[in-house]
């Protein structure tokens, strides 16, 4: 497809898989061959400050463990041209493509959905991130059953207001987004996951939002509005109390995610399903229709060569992740002075056990000191020259705002 870049980072692109207002997303593979989903973000209206914190989420992201319901976060650059992150690889439909191809699902299978990512957006939060965009188009039905991508977004879904109005993203975000996210706070909690996943649990229960409308405006006012509340039409009489709880305007008469948990637990047990059952049986209804495995096509010559050259860049490209040198660099930061100290202790000579202690050699530090530079440069262009996200901001705003590097 025109426009559909070669590379990303070390992944070597393959195809489109889709695109939106957030970017796109391409199905890529690593210099071993294996599949990673790499979606490239937009770079309009991406402040320094955005970056940054996607630089910062970027790296707590690869710590998320404890879930099979989160799509591994791999790797990212928050501050390449167009800045991506790549996400493992998760074949399947997803649950809004599963619902407008076979229809609701029934009650102890929305249980079973819920619970398990209930578990997932756990795992999140537990991280201390939150996920901010979850909806059932970011819900793949695989074959292991419910998966939530396009974590890692995060940072860039409280960018400025105006990229709500992209064609493609408002409607779907807007519709699964919490009222105080809609009034415009840019601080959200963990209760804005537990909305997000009430609206998913709808739409599967009823194939429906909770508010809905023409124009994403619309949307917002209705879902900001406390005296509006959520449709909750078709919902079966089990599931209600459960979803209208999760829907509540204010954040704090939520329920907590472990207390999801429990509400699905306690519906599966009343359907006479075991929680292993009811997974199975859920991953048996979304994979009725077969499982898109856009990995398992094969692949042209030409993109075969792609892949050997790849393999053969790799003793030249420095750190396999972008956020490989920028962890070190924020660790670097943190303790200046640690490396140049050690070294000084190191290089000064130690007395003779009954010796007297000699005053500090002046020109063994200056050489010690030396040293440490030297170090230090070498590190740099070992990390591609990339520095501090600190510095970074600075600079960017300083030329933006023809600000005194002096001052």
């Amino acid at each position: 497809m025109t426009g559909t870049p070669e590379r990303i980072g070390r992944y070597t692109v393959a195809k489109e898989l889709g695109s939106g207002g957030m970017g796109e997303v391409y199905l890529a593979y690593t210099p071993g061959g294996d599949p990673v989903a790499v979606k490239r973000i937009r770079s309009d209206k991406l402040d320094p400050l955005t970056r940054a914190r996607f630089e910062k989420e970027a790296l707590i992201a690869r710590t998320v463990i404890g879930t099979n319901r989160v799509a591994r976060f791999l790797d990212a650059d928050p501050f390449a041209d167009r800045p991506w992150l790549a996400m493992e690889y998760v074949a399947g439909r997803t649950l809004l493509a599963c619902m407008e191809e076979d229809g609701v699902l029934p009650v102890p299978l929305v249980a079973s959905l819920g619970a398990l990512l209930a578990e997932g957006l756990s795992a999140v939060h537990a991280a201390e991130l939150l996920h901010r965009d979850l909806k059932p188009q970011n819900v793949i039905m695989g074959r292991e059953g419910p998966m939530i991508i396009d974590f890692g977004l995060g940072a860039f879904m409280d960018a400025a207001k105006e990229s709500l109005s992209h064609s493609g993203m408002i409607i779907g975000t807007v519709r699964c987004m919490p009222p105080e996210q809609a009034s415009g706070h840019p601080k959200v909690t963990p209760a804005a996951d537990v909305y997000a996943l009430g609206t998913v649990l709808l739409y599967a229960a009823a194939r429906h939002y909770p508010y809905d409308g023409v124009a994403w405006e619309a949307v917002a006012m209705q879902v900001a509005n406390p005296d509006i509340g959520p449709d909750l039409s078709g919902v079966p009489e089990g599931l209600g109390p459960l979803i209208a709880s999760m829907l509540a305007h204010v954040p704090e008469d939520r329920p907590t995610l472990g207390a999801v948990a429990q509400e699905c637990a306690t519906l599966l047990k009343s359907a006479g399903m075991a929680p292993a059952d009811a997974r199975l049986a859920l991953i048996a209804r979304t994979a009725a229709g077969g499982t898109p495995d856009a990995a398992k096509e094969a692949l042209s010559p030409s993109f075969e060569k792609l892949l050997e050259d790849q393999i053969r860049l790799l003793d030249d490209a420095g750190p396999d992740s972008p956020l490989d040198g920028l962890r070190e660099d924020a660790e670097a930061a943190a303790q200046p002075d640690a490396t140049e100290s050690d070294d000084a202790e190191q290089s000064e000579p130690k007395p003779a056990p009954g010796e007297p202690v000699m005053p500090p050699n002046a020109e063994a530090k200056a050489e010690a000191k030396a040293e440490s530079m030297a170090k230090a440069a070498a590190k740099d262009r070992s990390l591609r020259g990339r520095i501090p996200a600190s510095k970074r901001i600075a600079d960017e705003l300083r030329a933006e705002y023809a600000i005194d590097a002096a001052l």
